[in-house]
């Protein structure tokens, strides 16, 4: 009998024709996403799991599943959507997919960078109203970027692209992280290593890069926040919860930040109250890997991980 997969909600074609060859693929027809109990319900039986960033995999739904479940497969970098260690104790590989979506999150960040800096956003909005009505001295004065200083919060793969993109404008580069790089990477790509301290006094822009675990939950909160320039601009393409967002709000409308740039947020997709409503912040639906080329690279690593588990190998992004 042909083992069966779930795949909780629609991906780009292609990825799923490999798995149909070899087992029954069920996908969730519609982008809504499904509720714990819808979820656990459409699990019963399945031997392995496509599921995405917003599933909620925890002890509950492995139990619903049964103990033929092979792989819990997330469709992210990002796992913490996944109760690991629940999938330890029932023998469920655990997957993800690195390393795919470095060069297309790190053009998103630095498009928030250039966007907030330069209220692009703004403009746009400006003149599809028909409010643009000649160029003025003063009209939406935004930051430079050329010569300004960026710190990095988490330099792994994306943070190193989004170091090699700002080295293109000419910027300063300090960045922040658990250990420092190897010596040649850093002195390659420009970066000085420093405290969280040094790097949210000394930086005009911001940008995070780090996971979310305990320790980055709210990472950035009012002591961090109050430490950054007037004039500093943070970009998050990271984990919302890593920015405490309702006191970000709060700076941001105090004016004791010049803006932000979000592509994620603390209670995704829910907004903290204020934020929608501000001029200096450009606000972004989670597209950091939105592009054809690495959404077709994911599903493609997922499908690499699935099928070695239904094989009885090590899936080659077991986590």
């Amino acid at each position: 009998m042909r083992p069966t997969v779930f795949v909780t909600r629609p991906i780009i074609q292609g990825p799923l024709d490999r798995l149909a060859a070899v087992a029954e693929v069920q996908v969730h027809e519609g982008d809504e996403l499904l509720g714990p109990d819808e979820l656990r319900a459409r699990v019963a039986g399945i031997d392995a799991l496509f599921c995405h960033l917003t599933d909620r995999i925890d002890d509950a739904l492995l139990e619903a599943a049964g103990p033929q479940l092979r792989i819990v497969a997330n469709y992210a970098v990002g796992y913490n959507n996944i109760d690991l260690e629940a999938c330890r104790r029932r023998g469920v590989a655990a997957t993800n997919t690195p390393g795919v979506l470095t060069e297309s999150t790190a053009d998103i960040a630095f498009a928030l960078l250039l966007a907030t800096a330069r209220r692009l956003v703004e403009g746009d909005r400006m003149v599809r109203a028909g409010q643009f009505d000649g160029w003025g001295p003063q009209m939406l004065l935004g930051h430079e970027i050329a010569g300004k200083t960026l710190g990095i919060i988490g330099c792994g793969r994306i943070g190193q692209a989004m170091a090699r993109r700002a080295r293109g404008f000419g910027m300063s580069l300090l960045y922040t992280q658990r250990r420092p790089l190897d010596g040649d990477l850093g002195r390659e790509l420009g970066l000085s290593y420093v405290d969280l301290d040094t790097l949210l006094a000394q930086s005009d822009f911001i940008s995070l890069h780090c996971p979310l675990t305990p320790e980055t939950h709210h990472l950035l909160g009012r002591a961090q926040l109050a430490r950054l320039k007037p004039e500093a601009i943070l970009i998050n393409t990271a984990r919302g919860p890593v920015v405490d967002e309702k006191v970000l709000v709060e700076f941001l409308q105090g004016k004791r930040l010049a803006g932000a740039g979000f592509d994620v947020y603390e209670e995704e997709p829910r907004l903290a109250p204020g934020l929608a409503e501000l001029d200096n912040v450009v606000l972004l639906p989670h597209i950091g890997s939105a592009t054809f080329e690495t959404r077709r690279r994911m599903g493609e690593m997922v499908v690499d991980n699935i099928l070695a588990a239904l094989q009885g190998l090590r899936p080659p992004n077991a986590l």
